[in-house]
């Protein structure tokens, strides 16, 4: 691992979620998006480990509902449960992250050089996110009346660790289709890491992005759908899910980087149905097939959609040279979106 990586800011809720909210007059939201923003303005850097210790290695700290990092550690690796449900839910999350990648990928954490995974709880007052910040995951607590504890969602904290994984592999550009492919990448995985920890197959997981993270009353289902994207939520407060399943509905716009949220759809429909042709457990299936991609060096920071596309197919035919129906599915998922791989 290098000394330095820089890193963009990656928060689970969108900009166009919280920007809504706020413009409704929601107060938690209002604070969410002003520290969103500080956050976006500041040059994120991971730094490597004074010493490496070649072992899953996980602090948990508690900021206390200031904005200040790391906070007070409050559990450390091979330390049993506290009374902090939150700090718990953090630290079983990062457990599981690092189970999936290295288990089923061979990665030695992160960044394949045993990069510590550190969480700090409790951020912020009321705080409508979470994040990754180059170094370490940062979950907020939600207001209670929109969205609940960040810590409650397996998936959201795969996804946020995996934008680890991306900016010290392929370190896809955080704008535009690079950068939904960025967002895509991490739904992919931040999935993965949640079907892994269930046993799930491809027919059996709910390829929801955030399940459980909406409070009642909100009228959704998650904070995106990789099987039917668009379908989420459909709530007075926050709107219609704007994201499309096909080119024909790529969304151009100058908000949230090119609309990396709302267009990481499309690729996140391509994987679910390449992961349910090929059936059986998506991690052995499409996710080695995206992880081998991502991981290749073949990946131009600005990679956009087509060019993904066609290397995930050139991954599937190296890989399954003796079945061309591995790679024809490949092809096939990414065609039923709107993208040639030919």
């Amino acid at each position: 691992m290098a000394a330095t990586s820089t890193s963009p800011f990656c928060a689970i809720v969108p900009p166009h979620i919280l920007d809504r909210l706020a413009e409704l007059g929601h107060a938690p939201a209002r604070r969410s998006v002003v520290l969103d923003s500080a956050l976006r303005e500041q040059r994120l850097l991971a730094a490597a480990p004074t010493a490496v210790v070649q072992r899953l290695v996980r602090t948990v700290a508690d900021a206390g509902h200031d904005e200040i990092l790391p906070g007070r550690t409050v559990r450390s690796e091979g330390g049993g449960p506290v009374a902090d449900d939150s700090a718990n839910r953090a630290y079983d999350g990062l457990g599981a992250t690092y189970a999936l990648f290295r288990e089923v990928y061979g990665r030695a954490s992160i960044d394949d050089a045993w990069m510590p995974l550190d969480a700090t709880v409790h951020y912020g007052d009321r705080y409508d996110n979470a994040f990754w910040n180059g170094s370490r995951m940062v979950f907020g607590d939600g207001d209670g009346e929109i969205f609940v504890d960040f810590t409650v969602c397996l998936d959201v904290i795969g996804h946020e660790l995996a934008h680890g994984v991306t900016q010290f592999t392929a370190d896809l550009e955080y704008r535009d289709q690079s950068g939904a492919l960025n967002e895509s990448v991490s739904d992919v995985f931040g999935s993965l890491v949640k079907q892994y920890a269930l046993g799930q197959t491809a027919d059996q997981a709910d390829w929801l992005i955030g399940a459980g993270l909406l409070a009642p009353g909100v009228r959704g289902v998650a904070l995106r759908s990789m099987k039917a994207p668009g379908t989420a939520y459909d709530d007075d407060r926050l709107g219609t899910d704007p994201q499309p399943g096909h080119m024909d509905g790529y969304v151009r716009t100058r908000r949230d980087n090119g609309g990396v949220h709302i267009n990481s759809g499309i690729p996140n429909r391509a994987f679910h149905l390449a992961a349910t042709a090929l059936g059986g457990h998506a991690w052995e299936g499409a996710g080695r097939i995206w992880y081998d991609t991502l991981t290749s060096g073949r990946l131009a920071p600005n990679t956009g959609f087509a060019a993904f596309a066609r290397a995930t197919v050139a991954t599937a035919s190296s890989h399954y040279p003796a079945y061309t129906r591995v790679a024809d599915a490949v092809a096939d998922a990414w065609a039923q979106v709107g993208i040639t791989t030919t």
